[in-house]
């Protein structure tokens, strides 16, 4: 699962990014109500966990704002008001959970699977799709014309940031710190080993290539400009 920790308290949010990257789950940190928004419009995490209580406002304006543009992704309020009156606002706010500070990080993993088999339930399977290439989200399946591809996880994870970005040039820094989680590339070309790899499983074999590179600047997907 891929989750975005809004909480402006660093040590709290690194703990929780540790704790759930340890569960397997995929985690970035932001600390402002503008950069949760931005990050959510790019990104689409598939849970937020939001603090209520933010530097620059209260987290049940982000909430509301992220339902407002019906995105899809879960929300689960982390806060310190937890008075009944504050947790029936925070769910009249669009939140899918509500769990007050302090809180045992085991009732947080169980919250957080709550939501997730909740959605299993639920939701109709999403599909990622362009031109004869489609990413199944709920299989985690890719197929190009009918035909299956079997991928690695950071090669699904570059191609889903590809799909949800079509036509547009995703630079080396921005695949790198949205899969590996880091700024600088400890390979110094890991992202363009993998841009490789993935080109050869999606392209070859067919007529036109979907996955081109602007010399200098990045990667995108594109059926209409030169490799």
């Amino acid at each position: 699962m891929k989750i975005l920790i809004v909480e402006d308290d660093q040590k709290l949010a690194d703990f929780l990014s540790r704790g759930l990257q340890a569960e397997g789950h995929a985690t970035d940190i932001v600390s402002r109500i503008s950069d949760t928004l931005s990050y959510v419009r790019m990104h689409h995490p598939d849970l937020v966990l939001l603090d209520r209580l933010l530097e620059d406002g209260d987290g049940l304006q982000v909430c509301r704002e992220i339902r407002h543009l019906k995105l899809s992704c879960k929300i689960l309020m982390l806060s310190a008001l937890s008075e009944v009156e504050d947790r029936v606002s925070g769910l009249r706010g669009g939140a899918d959970d509500y769990l007050g500070k302090p809180f045992h990080f085991e009732e947080l993993l169980a919250r957080i699977e709550a939501l997730a088999q909740r959605d299993h339930i639920y939701s109709t399977e999403k599909i990622l799709s362009y031109a004869d290439l489609n990413l199944n989200l709920d299989r985690l399946e890719v197929t190009r014309n009918n035909q299956l591809i079997e991928l690695t996880a950071k090669e699904l994870r570059i191609l889903e940031m590809l799909l949800r970005n079509p036509g547009r040039v995703l630079s080396r820094e921005r695949i790198l710190s949205h899969v590996w989680g880091v700024l600088e590339d400890p390979m110094t070309n890991i992202v363009d080993v993998y841009m490789a790899r993935l080109r050869r499983k999606i392209d070859d074999g067919h007529a036109f290539k979907l996955i081109k590179t602007r010399r200098g600047l990045g990667y995108l997907l594109n059926d209409r400009v030169a490799a």
